[in-house]
């Protein structure tokens, strides 16, 4: 047999070095949070974790563990047949499950009988947990930022794509939480990550940046949508040297019928997102924007919204939370097309 048990931190050190990651957990725990480039082969599944708790709590311990056992095995079984028969015998995978217990054991013993060299995380996913937490502050302080600034549709995250295209390192805040971080930037189809999966998400681009080149991120306020962005993270971009991008007005409402078509094709969404404001702008001035997009008006709301709801607090804000912003750079793409975008990137990542 050839299994051994590693700390937490060797197995983020390694993670690159393993063959397959294996999550033992249920699909739910999996769903939550699990390692970077994990697959999910649960010893129990949802439905059967739920099973045996059930015997543990209303018949016995020792008559859950016999038919936890029986699920575990055909289930191991399973993951064997679909994943490991064409595998070669220097195979190296990494199992954990949630606290390095018997999930995780179970599917390592018999991995570790057949001949893999089998590694399995001490404490599981718990121990991974904690030392991504530990971790997050001090990957977050050792970065050069450069914060990219500017209103509602001026393009800070296309200019931000075009950077990663022209070889910069950038961390898309949005992308990660699959937010736009506005209360009208929830994309539909695209739920958010649980603040658990965020933070592992944000914690695994940290970690492959060269603190020797800048890193490029938009100016965001802590919540992205329902996520937080972790308070060392924050604190050390609001304190970092800022780029002022700025776009004609005619341009960023262009940019934002764009940007956010599936309003444009689906006015009652529109509408339905709309009614989130009236407690802001009051129900009258919402019910005025929710006629003029059913009058198929769209573009005029989209003024409407740009110069009476998000213009107006956003001067303030930036210059409140981002201490270097009055001394930034201006930067003013000759439109909104991504070619413009690029054309910025190219010229910020020569400078950089």
């Amino acid at each position: 047999m050839s299994v051994h048990t590693i700390s937490a931190a060797e197995a983020i050190e390694r993670l690159e070095r393993f063959d397959a990651i294996l999550d033992a957990r249920s699909e739910a725990e999996y769903a939550e949070d699990h390692l970077p480039g994990a697959v999910n082969w649960p010893s129990l599944n949802d439905q059967e974790r739920h099973e045996v708790g059930t015997i543990y709590k209303q018949v016995s311990p020792f008559e859950a563990r016999k038919r936890g056992a029986a699920l575990v095995a055909a289930n191991i079984a399973r993951h064997i047949e679909r994943e490991v028969l064409d595998k070669g015998k220097d195979w190296q995978p990494l199992v954990y499950c949630w606290r390095g217990g018997k999930r995780s054991g179970s599917l390592a013993l018999i991995l570790g009988q057949i001949g893999f060299r089998v590694s399995v995380i001490e404490g599981g996913y718990k121990a991974f947990r904690s030392g991504v937490l530990a971790a997050l502050p001090a990957l977050a302080q050792r970065l050069d930022y450069r914060v990219v600034c500017g209103p509602t549709g001026a393009g800070k995250t296309r200019l931000l794509h075009a950077l990663e295209r022209a070889g910069a390192q950038v961390l898309d805040l949005e992308g990660l939480a699959s937010h736009r971080s506005s209360v009208l930037g929830l994309i539909p189809g695209q739920p958010q990550p649980t603040q658990k999966a965020f933070d592992t998400l944000v914690w695994d681009r940290l970690r492959r940046f060269d603190p020797a080149r800048p890193v490029f991120v938009e100016s965001e306020s802590r919540k992205v949508g329902n996520v937080a962005v972790p308070e060392a993270l924050i604190e050390r971009m609001r304190a970092s040297d800022c780029l002022r991008l700025e776009l004609a007005d005619d341009q960023r409402v262009g940019l934002l019928l764009e940007e956010y078509d599936f309003f444009v094709r689906d006015p009652a969404l529109f509408c339905q997102r709309l009614a989130v404001l009236a407690e802001l702008r009051g129900k009258a001035v919402v019910q005025g924007w929710q006629d003029e997009v059913a009058a198929g008006r769209i573009e005029n709301v989209v003024r409407e919204l740009l110069f009476k709801h998000y213009d107006p607090g956003y001067a303030a804000s930036i210059r409140r939370n981002f201490t270097r912003y009055e001394a930034a750079p201006v930067i003013a793409p000759r439109d909104r097309s991504v070619a413009a975008m690029e054309e910025v990137a190219a010229q910020l990542v020569r400078a950089a």
